[in-house]
């Protein structure tokens, strides 16, 4: 029974309750604006007017300190784009979050003690912070919205994040520069080692640094875009700006679709990406990415050295350059740099020498004049001795204004498309003796045009005659009719070997020079006369594949340049002999190493996930970027060679198909490949593409990182091919046991978790949901989020005999994988 003293007391306590509640004001949930009798507890939240963005607490990662910070708040999951205590964190949810009278946000923790404020030279009666749709926090009068009377806001103190409308460089009147700086880590926001800055010394680029160490520069403004970026320059996502005035110098961007939403990072690692929202199975994905590969490490082909990661090495000097260290350039070792293999000389007079398709030098210390063009930009430069290279200030309308550089031209790459560059050179560098010699050049030509075409004719003849007679071959070529492409529809000329040549360098094709055999034939390895290796492809008359393949091989292969390609160097139709010749790979062909329980142990992690990345980059290279578009179909271990550096190379492109324009697929009723590779609609339906292509590279990565073939893969514990071993681990959160045991494995465990997951995309069930070869280079070369990985094709179970048992099967088979054909598969 309750007494009439505890009814009193009941009374009193409901009283000062609701009276402590009104004497503290709660958050609104859908406020955008916060006032000072306002305070913004740990579970409020304070939403932007239009619902884009949302402000409150939150515990990064697996952390369980509190911050204050920003992110999305239509948006599945929580994307933090801001955050204000970075550097002091709560270690409790009893902090509040409040603007103070006259202007001043701060954070108090439980003890009313300050723990984070802003500061502003400004204050004002009546202050409110309003949380934008833009995701911008500011601080400003109640009676006034121009961004020039805010007194504070917080795109002008960034974290990780650049967002459109946010200006990145210099004011030069409050002298503040805004730029982005790393988290720390997953979970902890702090500021971390690595900045991106826009640099106005010189002439503006943007630049990524590790403390005070420059690692990636976007080399100058054009006008267009950066002189480094060749493919930021136009898209259908943003646009973007270098804006140069008196009073400041910054690089912003702008959405040209405003339901698109799109945002720029920097990362921990200090790789600065371009994430694009697509939907909530999608996620966040990565439109660009920067640095891509090692040609954008600053000055990584030291001075006066150009970069071309196409290319292997990727490092090489400028034309009329030399290495200043010609042995530390063998052992490819650049730093050193180039030098220019004549002196300069300014009193007796130096050129200047055009080179095109190139990012610009390093613009810092660098000097511009907007008002002159191009011509009287390289007068200027040549009539001062410490003016080293000009070119044009804005690429627009054919070109203007004058960019001067004085010293050593540092971190040059090939681009295309690139800008062209004027460098100061020794005179004679030009085949200049004297003032008049232009014009006693020009009439010679004139007059002995031809004499001159017909000598170069000859010597070009003669030249390819005698590199002929060194590998050993004929001073004849054959013509293969190719198909018309975007490389022209011409003749290939391939240097051709005689039959006796090839015999003699494979001693007779012994045995004991036998290398391997596929479904093409046997390959030996082979010695020219001039001591040069090679591998000798001969098309067995038992083959499943035929003269057709043989011309397809060459006709694929003969204009593809790549690092990560095998170089053929020659073919022999002599006969009834159809013959290929490669350069010799040292370590032959992958899967005789990974596949070996003895010999894998050579293949630490470095190596595997340099292989990986090698062969992603040869793939992305059939598919898009060399002048043929070329399914492979037959991507496998065996086609994988290594050379001494372990570097990988694609080879085998007698099953490839070649297409034109933007055809990426097709339906054929012949299917051929390699059992275990296949993706589920090409050897089912018929229906190849690059995402068939795509599929057999996933298989190969879960190869690679488990050490196991998916084909004939048994595991005690169910019927699982590798590819579903693999998918049931990754549901499970145990994808690490994919690897079994293997030594450091915590040295390298991100690589290896994203590997792995990397490799699930490639092989999910319908080609739609597989990544593109662009995407998984970029997933590779980053630490951004990864989608969701779907079901893999082929995962259903079936039966198989374990190893201990054999079967006799009408399917043709060797110690090596052939490639097989199936007619007419539906």
């Amino acid at each position: 029974m309750i007494t009439r003293w505890n009814k009193c007391y009941m009374s009193i306590h409901f009283i000062t309750t609701i009276i402590s509640l009104l004497s503290v004001p709660r958050m609104l949930q859908a406020a955008d604006i916060l006032s000072p009798a306002q305070v913004l507890r740990d579970g409020d939240t304070m939403i932007s007017s239009g619902g884009d963005f949302v402000l409150g607490f939150f515990s990064p990662g697996n952390s369980k300190n509190r911050y204050v910070g920003i992110w999305y708040n239509k948006i599945k999951g929580q994307t933090v784009v801001w955050v204000a205590n970075r550097e002091t964190p709560l270690t409790n949810t009893s902090g509040t979050f409040k603007l103070i009278e006259r202007g001043f946000l701060a954070i108090i923790d439980g003890s009313n003690s300050v723990v984070w404020s802003t500061n502003s030279s400004k204050t004002v009666q009546n202050p409110v912070a309003q949380l934008l749709d833009t995701g911008n926090l500011v601080v400003k009068d109640s009676d006034y919205s121009d961004p020039e009377n805010f007194l504070w806001q917080s795109f002008e103190h960034p974290t990780d994040h650049l967002l459109p409308g946010m200006k990145l460089g210099w004011n030069f009147m409050t002298r503040r520069e805004v730029y982005l700086s790393s988290w720390k880590s997953y979970d902890d926001p702090s500021t971390g080692d690595n900045t991106i800055h826009c640099d106005p010394s010189g002439y503006p680029q943007l630049t990524i640094k590790k403390g005070d160490a420059l690692q990636m520069r976007t080399g100058p403004w054009n006008g267009v875009g950066f002189s480094g970026v060749p493919n930021g320059r136009k898209n259908t996502i943003y646009t973007f700006e270098v804006v140069m005035n008196d009073n400041e110098i910054y690089y912003h961007y702008e959405l040209l679709n405003h339901s698109v939403i799109s945002r720029y990072t920097l990362n921990e690692s200090g790789v600065g990406q371009r994430w694009t929202w697509v939907d909530d199975t999608q996620g966040w994905v990565i439109y660009l990415t920067s640095p891509i590969d090692s040609c954008d490490t600053y000055g990584f082909c030291g001075v006066h050295g150009s970069c071309n990661i196409v290319n292997s090495p990727p490092c090489g000097c400028l034309d009329r350059f030399t290495p200043k260290d010609p042995i530390g350039w063998g052992r490819t070792d650049w730093s050193q740099g180039c030098v220019r293999r004549t002196p300069l000389n300014c009193s007796k007079g130096d050129a200047f020498l055009k080179y095109s398709g190139l990012k610009l030098p390093d613009t810092r210390g660098s000097m511009f004049n907007v008002s002159i063009n191009l011509e009287e930009c390289g007068a200027f430069c040549l009539k001062n001795c410490s003016c080293t290279a000009y070119a044009s200030l804005d690429i627009r309308k054919g070109g203007s204004g004058c960019l001067l550089w004085f010293g050593e031209l540092v971190d040059i790459r090939e681009e295309s498309p690139g800008e062209d560059i004027y460098i100061r050179v020794a005179f004679s560098e030009m085949g200049k003796d004297s003032k008049g010699m232009k014009l006693k050049l020009i009439l010679a030509m004139v007059a002995v045009g031809g004499i001159i075409l017909l000598g170069l004719s000859l010597l070009l003849y003669f030249k390819k005659r005698k590199k002929l007679d060194q590998l050993g071959g004929r001073t004849r070529s054959v013509s293969l009719k190719n198909r018309k492409d975007e490389c022209h529809d011409t003749e290939i000329e391939l240097p051709m070997f005689d039959l006796n040549s090839l015999t003699k360098a494979t001693d007779n094709f012994s045995f004991q020079n036998k290398i391997g055999e596929g479904g093409f034939g046997p390959v030996y390895k082979g010695l020219l006369e001039g001591g040069k290796e090679i591998a000798v492809k001969c098309l067995s008359q038992t083959s499943m594949q035929g003269v057709d393949e043989f011309k397809n091989e060459v006709t694929c292969i003969v204009k593809l340049q790549h690092r990560n390609l095998v170089r053929l160097l020659g073919c022999c139709t002599q006969g009834e002999e159809n013959m290929l010749v490669y350069e010799y790979m040292t370590n032959k062909s992958l899967d005789l190493i990974l596949f070996d329980p003895l010999k894998s142990s050579v293949l630490d992690w470095p190596k595997r996930f340099h292989i990986i990345n090698g062969i992603a980059r040869g793939l992305m290279y059939l598919h898009q970027d060399s002048c043929l578009r070329i399914i492979h179909r037959d991507l496998k271990a065996s086609n994988i060679l290594l050379d001494s550096d372990m570097n990988p190379k694609i080879s085998d492109f007698g099953l490839a198909r070649i297409f034109g324009g933007n055809e990426t697929g097709v339906n054929t009723n012949r299917v051929v490949g390699t059992y275990g590779y296949m993706s589920p609609e090409y050897m089912i339906d018929g229906i190849f593409s690059v995402k068939s292509d795509v599929f057999s590279f996933g298989v190969l990565v879960l190869e690679i990182v488990s050490g196991k073939k998916n084909r004939g893969f048994f595991h005690r514990d169910h019927q699982l091919n590798l590819l579903g071993h693999a998918w049931m681990l990754y549901k499970e959160g145990r994808p690490l046991e994919l690897m079994g045991s293997h030594p450091r494995i915590s040295l390298c465990l991100s690589k290896i978790l994203r590997s792995i997951h990397i490799g699930l995309l490639c092989v999910q069930q319908y080609p739609e949901d597989r990544p593109s070869m662009s995407s998984v280079v970029l997933m590779l070369g980053n630490e951004g989020a990864l989608p969701v990985a779907k079901q893999p094709g082929f995962f259903t179970e079936r039966d198989v005999l374990k190893p201990e048992f054999s079967v006799s099967s009408n399917v043709a088979s060797s110690a090596n994988e052939v490639s097989i054909t199936l007619l007419d598969p539906r």
